[in-house]
């Protein structure tokens, strides 16, 4: 049994990773810190291969892509991913571009390529970080939360087309809602809820993963706030919202 993580780092990555290994699945870690990734390597109690590189270039994906197709892979996690807080009008475009790339395109082309694989044998398991952001629009963090739109919307017309050839392949998407991870340093936010712990959400979504759940949301705060953001009009999602993040900004 064998598994590949993005973003294997730190955070859910690094924790799922924790998980996998102690069910007995060997790794394949991806992340552009190797020392993260060889000092999580040492934890281990399975056989880890350690890939440093930076997939948000296309050329990278291919790469990782066409290093580790030969090997006889169960499970697909596309974590890899990041956030950036402001003002549409003032946030860099760069780094917008580049939270895309990663975000996006990524995940769409592991996903698209990892599938073809498992349809053939008719198994695996793809499982897509998206977040609660993916449920409404985010003024303060809107290239993030259209991202995360993205994933969710792929994810779940996939489930649908394979649900259709009465496929055995999984696929699902994690939800979840603030997590105590990097990523509120390197979005330069600070929740103002209290954050669910990365090993607990981690923890939560390999069993739903093996459960064959399509959307995965931790904790039942957040899915009574799906519920209420489905109901609710846009423009009143859009002015809480707005309050919510602006209540992040450090």
């Amino acid at each position: 049994m064998k598994a590949l993580i993005t973003g294997a780092s730190s955070g859910i990555g690094a924790d799922m990773a924790r998980i996998l290994s102690n069910r007995g699945y060997d790794l394949i870690l991806v992340a552009r810190r190797k020392d993260r990734l060889e000092k999580l390597k040492k934890e281990l109690k399975t056989e880890v291969e350690i890939i440093s590189m930076d997939i948000s270039s296309t050329f990278n994906c291919m790469k990782l892509y066409n290093k580790v197709k030969k090997q006889d892979i169960d499970i697909v996690i596309n974590n890899a991913g990041f956030g950036l807080f402001g003002s549409f009008d003032d946030t860099d475009l760069d780094k917008e571009l580049d939270m895309i790339d990663l975000n996006i395109k990524a995940v769409h082309i592991l996903t698209k390529l990892f599938l073809k694989d498992f349809v053939k044998k008719d198994k695996g398991h793809i499982l897509n970080v998206a977040s609660s952001a993916a449920f409404q629009p985010g003024p303060l963090m809107a290239t993030y939360y259209a991202t995360k739109v993205y994933v969710l919307h792929l994810t779940e017309a996939i489930y649908e087309e394979l649900r259709r050839k009465n496929s055995h392949v999984y696929i699902g998407a994690l939800c979840p809602g603030p997590v105590d991870t990097e990523f509120n340093n390197v979005a330069n936010v600070s929740f103002s809820v209290k954050s669910l712990q990365s090993y607990d959400v981690a923890s939560y979504a390999i069993k739903q993963m093996f459960k064959r759940k399509l959307i995965i949301v931790p904790s039942m705060f957040m899915k009574i706030t799906r519920f209420l953001s489905i109901i609710s009009p846009t423009k009143l999602k859009l002015m809480i919202a707005y309050k919510i993040q602006k209540s992040k900004q450090k």
